[in-house]
């Protein structure tokens, strides 16, 4: 007969080794994308903490460098091979507030609540708009993997914000010629840049630097290099000019796509 001692003997034997064989388990690798996520999500907490402090400058950088994090989190993704619909979410989420929320609150802070309600609606628009963008993208990510982004990526809708902002911040009296000041410029952006997001406007993606793709893929990549050197050598200008060329090449691309699918069409089905 088994003393009662033995049974607790066993029984805490059974314990360790449940605990022993728990902590032997390897670190799922959704953990390493994600960890770059949640930074991005918290550059755009600080940002939209330096901002509400009259930091502007330093909450605009603080964007940009959620930013740096989005694209390393999807870059630690596919090394990892680790893409996941939690991680898909959770990058969703992170990026309505680090994309949308603080450069709307950026907005807002730096011109546009002179204008009372109606600022306010134009300083939504960002996280309105960006949010829509993201949640097709979740929708259209279950269904089929496109080789190009459909509507423009919120980071870059926020990113040429940053970029207005950091490059005319101490310029302002370039707009005095204009009838009402930099919001001549400003709101036609802000309306621009948020239909560009919920449009269906084709926009590249950065390409994969893949054994055997490298070729195909080669004047992408010479591309996004040399957005990458403008950037470094410009700084807050090659923020604007890089964008502004990815925004262009786009709405290029789409113009000339929806040309071609005019001239396609048989004039006689037109007019039946």
């Amino acid at each position: 007969m088994i003393s009662p001692a033995s049974k607790r003997a066993r029984a805490r034997e059974r314990y360790n080794e449940r605990l022993r064989n728990r902590f032997k388990k390897p670190i799922p690798r959704v953990i390493v994308p994600s960890f770059f996520t949640l930074m991005n999500l918290f550059c755009g907490f600080l940002a939209i903490i330096q901002i509400s402090e009259g930091q502007l400058q330093y909450g605009a950088w603080l964007i940009v460098l959620a930013g740096v994090f989005d694209a390393l989190d999807g870059f630690m993704a596919r090394i990892t091979n680790s893409t996941s619909a939690f991680g898909i979410e959770l990058d969703s989420l992170s990026d309505v507030v680090s994309f949308g929320v603080a450069p709307g609150f950026l907005l807002y802070s730096f011109g546009l609540n002179n204008l009372q309600i109606p600022g306010v609606i134009l300083a939504a628009l960002p996280a309105v708009c960006g949010a829509i963008r993201l949640a097709r993208f979740n929708v259209d990510a279950k269904v089929q993997n496109f080789n190009y982004f459909k509507g423009l990526p919120i980071p870059v809708q926020a990113i040429m914000i940053v970029g207005f902002y950091l490059s005319f911040r101490n310029n302002l009296d370039v707009f005095d010629t204009m009838q009402y000041g930099m919001n001549t410029v400003l709101i036609p952006m802000v309306i621009l840049l948020s239909l560009l997001m919920v449009s269906t406007v084709p926009f590249d993606k950065v390409p994969r630097v893949e054994k055997g793709k490298v070729r195909k893929s080669r004047n992408k990549i010479l591309l996004f290099f040399a957005y990458f050197l403008v950037i470094v050598v410009l700084q807050e200008w090659g923020l604007m000019i890089a964008f502004s060329v990815f925004i262009a090449k786009g709405l290029y691309t789409f113009l000339i796509q929806y040309w071609r699918e005019l001239l396609a069409d048989d004039p006689a089905e037109s007019q039946s």
